[in-house]
């Protein structure tokens, strides 16, 4: 199991990860008060602004301080790695 890492020492599994989005339109900020509410919600921004959204196949949200774009690059190297170790 390869894992990212989302910042501030956490982690989320790299093969359970589904999206990473950015958090300023309305539909994601809703998604993020549904899993609230449902308790679902993981915020690992440790406090700082929230800049990243994070959708797992377990039905969490996890909130990061860590841009999309970073988490997204580093789920990509995780991704190619993967692919060189089963050729």
């Amino acid at each position: 199991m390869k894992l990212i890492n989302i910042g501030f020492g956490s982690m989320v599994a790299a093969d359970r990860l589904l999206a990473i989005v950015a958090p300023d339109s309305a539909p994601i900020k809703r998604v993020v008060q549904e899993a609230r509410d449902r308790g679902m919600l993981i915020d690992a921004s440790f406090g700082r602004k929230t800049k990243a959204v994070i959708l797992m196949d377990t039905d969490h949200v996890i909130l990061s301080a860590i841009p999309s774009e970073t988490i997204g690059a580093r789920w990509m190297d995780v991704r190619e790695e993967k692919l060189e170790e089963e050729i």
